[in-house]
This record gives structure tokens, sequence and C-alpha cells, in this order.
């Protein structure tokens, strides 16, 4: 696993407006080819539309991917959505907010046989259900074995990157403290699922 932690001592980040915007600018209906069920309210999806100039949005180092995030503050949801949006990264983003909710997702996908999203960024402090026990679902899923997972945390504990590692997750991110920093990640993400693209390929 790779530990990604470049970051000091965590500040508060001022929540920009685009970071609370209201849920009902999310679709929780079936759509877009996927085949996942989210007409629960226990998902919200997202079109990341970037702001890619004319003529790039074919590139298919941009995407279309699928991407699960699993994460319960509502500011951290926003900048992981504008980060992606920053660097460009086209697709859908589906967002679980607790640690129950996100263990029955994957077990649904593994009951109907379905494709994992292309990148999973994780929380490992969830409510109901720890980050580490979605970590073993998601692993437990034969459809999600070479999924890329991303531990995005808080915590800067040696313990949680080993617990984290040993699990199966690729990478370790400590939040960054900065909002500059947060939304550099999304360049991150963007070769993380070019990566995983080429992999398949």
């Amino acid at each position: 696993m790779e530990s990604l932690n470049v970051f000091t001592a965590l500040r508060n980040i001022r929540a920009q407006a685009w970071a609370l915007q209201s849920v009902s600018e999310s679709s929780n209906a079936s759509g877009g080819g996927s085949g996942w069920n989210q007409n629960s309210v226990e998902v919200q999806r997202f079109s990341l539309r970037s702001r890619a100039e004319s003529g790039t949005e074919n590139d298919p180092k941009l995407g279309p991917y699928s991407i699960l995030l699993i994460e319960d503050n509502t500011a951290d949801v926003g900048l992981v959505r504008e980060a992606l949006k920053e660097h460009k990264v086209q697709g859908e983003l589906l967002v679980i907010s607790d640690g129950a909710c996100a263990i029955r997702f994957i077990e649904d996908l593994a009951a109907q046989t379905m494709d994992c999203p292309d990148l999973v960024i994780l929380d490992l402090n969830l409510p109901k259900r720890s980050g580490r026990e979605v970590l073993e679902s998601i692993r437990n899923n034969p459809e999600c074995q070479d999924t890329t997972i991303v531990v995005l945390s808080s915590s800067d504990a040696p313990e949680d990157k080993a617990d984290a590692s040993s699990l199966g997750a690729h990478h370790y991110i400590r939040k960054p403290s900065r909002l500059t920093e947060f939304l550099a990640l999304g360049a991150t993400f963007r070769q993380l699922l070019a990566a995983s693209r080429n992999k398949g390929a």
C-alpha cells in the first residue's frame, strides 16, 4: 500500500458554497446504464461534469468513470466532488454516508453480480459500521477484487495505516489541511482511475 501522507497538522477548512449544496441536487433514481440500484435514499448520485475545454470531453483518460465515495462529512464530500471536477474527471459519483449502508450496497453488488466502481474512496471513521468493516466487505466481494481502494482519513496513526493495508487498501491519504491541497487530490484520483483502466485493458 502506498501512503500519501504529505500533510501537516489538520486545520479546519472553511467549507465553500459548493461543499454544502443540498442533496436535492443529486439524483437517487436508477440510471446511466451502471445497473446499480440507486432507488434508495441511502445512495446519492452525482454526475461529474468537468470544466474541460471543448474537444477534451472524449479523452478516455478523463472518463467516464464510476466512483464510490463513502464519507459522512458533508464538507469533505463537497471537496472531493470539486477536486474531481477541478481535474476534469468525468462520470458518476455515488456517495454513501454511513458504514452500514455501504456494506448493504456492496452486498447488493455481489448478489446481483454487478461490477464494482472503478474507484472507492473510503473514510475509516464512519457511523454505524466502521470503515474497516466496509473495507473487509469490499474485499470479500469477488466482483471487487481488482477495484482500487483509497482510504482518505484524518488519522495519521500508524495502526490505521497498517490496518488499511492488511485489509486490502491500495493507498492511504491523510485528509489535507488546506483547500488547495485537498483540491489537488483530484489529480491523484485521476491517475489511479487511468491506471485501473489500463490494467483492465
